[in-house]
């Protein structure tokens, strides 16, 4: 499988100094145009000021691009051929040479081809609010289940249902840890009530125990829960009723699938009068912050245990 890697990311693997993965489906699916192109643009400077090299990572031409030049970010954040990509989609992806931005999932699978173990997101994927009916629940907690990837994200998305999400990654064996806390945080909000087993307070601790995971057997990925900033944090009561809301005009269009959750995005922009897409930025380069120093603390880890 052909990888295209960027050089300065190359030379900072073989020299394994610390560098970390970046979705693009924030570029693409995520977020309205300029807003997407300068979150973009604001992460990569934001892993840089904390020490790391950043990758984000997107398939275009049918290529794996570890690491987007300026012109691939501008290109992601216009063009109207884009396709979401998670695992089921990157075989036709790949032989037909189109252009996807990767989910979660994806990224952690293009994370892993080319060795990078952090990877910085705003939340991951998880199990749909009815999906006891609808079986719909995101391809990120198999991935997590199966790839030696960390993912530092602010908890999974708010409009998903956070206790059963909990529970599969739970049977999918994925410690989910808590990074200066010790319940699941809501995205928007900083605490779900949902108390977790492990928890780290710097980025030292996180290495140790993730260095300590991957010495497991069949081990997979670690998701590191890292609570949005207090001061960007919205009122829970707001937030509550605007996912209500959203999912009602969902429901009332007959939205499902892959576009279920890019819809409830835009409907919460649009319903909290762009409140929850000023969140949405804030927590990402929050978490873009840490993962570049847990991936500096890793670094460090692998040299001095070698």
């Amino acid at each position: 499988m052909k990888l295209d890697i960027l050089p300065e990311i190359r030379e900072a693997l073989a020299a394994r100094r610390p560098v970390v993965a970046l979705e693009s489906t924030i570029i693409a699916h995520g977020m309205p145009y300029p807003e997407n192109l300068k979150t973009a643009q604001l992460l990569e400077a934001t892993v840089r000021e904390n020490g790391a090299v950043p990758a984000t990572i997107a398939i275009i031409g049918g290529v794996w691009k570890i690491g987007l030049s300026p012109a691939d970010l501008e290109f992601l954040a216009t063009a109207k051929e884009v396709r979401k990509a998670s695992r089921m989609d990157l075989g036709g992806v790949l032989s037909r040479g189109l252009h996807a931005a990767v989910t979660v999932c994806g990224t952690m699978i293009g994370a892993d081809l080319a060795g990078i173990r952090i990877f910085a997101t705003g939340g991951i994927g998880g199990v749909h609010r009815g999906a006891t009916q609808t079986f719909d629940i995101s391809a990120d907690l198999d991935e997590l289940g199966r790839t030696r990837v960390a993912v530092v994200s602010a908890g999974a998305k708010a409009i998903l249902d956070l206790p059963l999400t909990l529970e599969y990654l739970e049977t999918k064996g994925v410690p989910v840890v808590g990074y200066g806390t010790s319940e699941l945080p809501a995205f928007y909000t900083r605490e779900s009530g949902l108390k977790l087993v492990e928890r780290v307070d710097t980025p030292e601790q996180a290495a140790a125990l993730l260095h300590a995971h991957w010495q497991v057997p069949h081990s997979g990925g670690v998701l590191i829960a890292n609570p949005i900033p207090s001061e960007a944090a919205l009122p829970r009561a707001l937030i509550d009723g605007a996912i209500e809301e959203a999912l009602k005009q969902a429901q009332r269009e007959n939205v499902a699938g892959k576009a279920l959750t890019p819809f409830l995005l835009g409907a919460l922009g649009k319903i909290t009068a762009g409140a929850s897409l000023t969140a949405n930025i804030a927590l990402v380069k929050h978490n873009a912050a840490v993962s570049a120093r847990i991936a500096t603390a890793l670094s460090a880890h692998l040299k001095a245990t070698c």
